[in-house]
């Protein structure tokens, strides 16, 4: 899979990511993800954060709401990149860049790195890691949420003839590479890993886990967003919090 044909991807994908994320109900990121993705990043209070393929600034403007007070997303996709510097405050910058490379970032620049959802779709996701453990100062959070490994392998439902759920289904597991999905209409590739190829490359790269976290949802949720309730049965995500020692 090329650079160009994974910029197509995203690029035809973007306008109706851009308008789910702004005016649909986003039940996978309003109603899983954004509560621990944010009790991961901790008290953000005069942080300086950088987020790693900030799609259209969503979560960038969450992390304003929460006190941090400068924000920069990166994202390789124009339009989405276009689409958050509409609501850009004095306090947000946006730009178009490859998080695989991070060299127009000094040293130690950032208190708090951010992956929400991205690195399943880079190539080369310890590039990531070795250019946000340089950027993020000593003592710094990288928060980086992910695909499940388990469902990034297939994931897909085994179903009887009418259709009801019985399983996921695990397989080709350790066959790491290209997955080819379909969201929104739009035929989307990101990369299956294992659990021990992501943990093992965190570690490599310098990071301690601090923690691993495999997000579900409360009854309470689940009356909000029925939609949700494979998160009861299997884990379709993880967080990994990870610290620059």
């Amino acid at each position: 899979m090329s650079r160009n044909n994974l910029e197509r991807e995203w690029h035809e994908l973007s306008i109706p990511w851009i308008k789910e994320a702004r005016e649909g109900r986003n039940p996978t990121r309003t109603g899983l993800l954004d509560k621990p993705m944010l009790e991961a990043c901790g008290n953000v209070e005069g942080l300086k954060i950088l987020d790693c393929g900030c799609g259209e600034g969503r979560f960038c403007r969450m992390l304003l709401d929460k006190g941090a007070e400068y924000v920069f997303g990166l994202d390789l996709c124009k339009p989405m990149i276009e689409a958050a510097t509409e609501l850009q405050s004095r306090n947000d910058a946006y730009r178009v860049a490859n998080v695989q490379d991070l060299s127009f970032i000094e040293d130690e620049a950032f208190d708090l790195v951010v992956s929400y959802l991205n690195q399943c779709d880079l190539p080369d996701f310890d590039a990531n890691n070795r250019e946000v453990f340089r950027v993020l100062r000593t003592g710094g959070l990288f928060v980086v949420a992910n695909l499940h490994p388990m469902r990034s392998a297939v994931g897909q439902w085994h179903r009887t003839d009418d259709g009801e759920k019985q399983h996921v289904i695990l397989d080709s597991y350790f066959d790491e590479g290209e997955r080819h999905w379909k969201i929104m209409g739009v035929e989307l590739t990101n990369f299956h890993r294992s659990l021990s190829t992501y943990t093992s490359a965190f570690l490599h790269a310098g990071f301690r886990i601090d923690k691993i976290t495999e997000p579900t949802v409360t009854r309470e949720q689940l009356a909000l967003y029925p939609e949700l309730d494979d998160e009861l049965r299997v884990p379709n995500f993880i967080i990994y919090t990870l610290r620059k020692p």
